[in-house]
């Protein structure tokens, strides 16, 4: 596969994966918002921007400006909105339409092409539609991506920047509820923010506790949304993409090694103790999404340099123009 078209696979799965799960966590931020008269929208606001790593304005911040910046703002700084990250999953697909379905390039072009008429429609009516919208169609295209797509090397290209995406998103939104209080019903909003709030339900039994809901959110090896479910999913995508799955080495490929490291640590912690260094355990998970990331497009996306002749009658010399020997 060429590098470009599979890291073309490699953008679209991390893109509709940040457009579905921004679109899940400013649906469950608007409607506290519109419930809670308690909450202040400016402080709310700002927690939000910090989870998503936008960088947020000096005015104050209500509900509108929040999902302005969030959803529907296409020069986003520091971060990326629901819009910007479906215009950049259309345009990956665009310039590799020869290694994706004819499905999956209508939906993603057709979500782009609604999204102007979407947005007015959310500024008439609320921004609810547009959210459900936005995660509709994504759930639509992880569809039409496991029901048209070889089992190939493109296939696994998507899935891996999905689970790496989903991981960087489940961090960030743990990380926005660091130091509440046991009781707070900000893990509901965690919850439903991941969509895992009824499946937790009918794993525990109703129960509601901060601790519980960090180690579903981390630990748990069957909620497709738990951090450590989709560090095995990466890391399954990446021993196939080796074609070595039973290496007699180990890992020897960096994002194997940094994949492995970080799912064991999950894999293998003792019960009870995730609230006492979660802060530290999640910004390490993040720094690990990150390190992962470039690994990959170090080993998969990386072009040499271009090399040309200079001055090849006088010094019959081979130049490198970028980079040196």
């Amino acid at each position: 596969m060429l590098a470009r078209n599979a890291e073309a696979l490699y953008w679209i799965g991390r893109y509709v994966e940040r457009a579905d799960d921004i679109a899940r966590i400013l649906d469950v931020t608007v409607h506290q918002l519109l419930e809670d008269s308690s909450v202040d929208p400016d402080q709310t606001s700002r927690i939000l921007l910090q989870v998503l790593g936008i960088e947020p304005p000096k005015h104050q911040l209500d509900l509108w400006s929040l999902t302005d910046l969030v959803a529907f703002s296409r020069d986003t700084v520091g971060g990326c909105s629901i819009v910007e990250a479906i215009s950049a999953a259309r345009e990956n697909a665009r310039s590799a339409r020869e290694v994706t379905s004819s499905d999956m390039w209508e939906c993603l072009n057709t979500t782009y092409n609604a999204l102007a008429e979407r947005e007015r429609a959310a500024r008439r009516l609320g921004p609810h539609e547009f959210f459900s919208f936005i995660e509709g169609r994504a759930a639509m295209f992880a569809g039409l991506a496991d029901s048209t797509l070889s089992r190939d090397d493109g296939y696994r290209f998507l899935v891996l920047g999905r689970a790496i995406e989903r991981v960087d998103m489940t961090v960030r939104l743990l990380l926005s509820r660091v130091g509440d209080s046991a009781s707070s019903p900000a893990w509901v909003t965690v919850l439903r923010s991941a969509g895992a709030h009824d499946t937790y339900l009918r794993t525990y039994r109703g129960v509601l506790d901060a601790s519980r809901v960090v180690e579903f959110m981390l630990l748990d090896r069957l909620f497709p949304r738990s951090i450590y479910y989709s560090l095995r999913l990466a890391e399954h995508s990446l021993d196939e993409l080796m074609h070595r799955p039973h290496n007699r080495l180990g890992s020897t490929a960096e994002a194997q090694r940094l994949l492995g490291r970080a799912r064991s640590e999950l894999e293998f912690i003792r019960p009870g103790v995730l609230l006492e260094s979660l802060e530290e355990r999640l910004a390490g998970l993040q720094t690990t999404c990150r390190d992962v990331g470039e690994a990959v497009a170090l080993q998969y996306f990386h072009s040499a340099p271009w090399v040309a002749w200079s001055d090849a009658g006088q010094r019959g010399a081979l130049v490198i123009e970028e980079g040196e020997i």
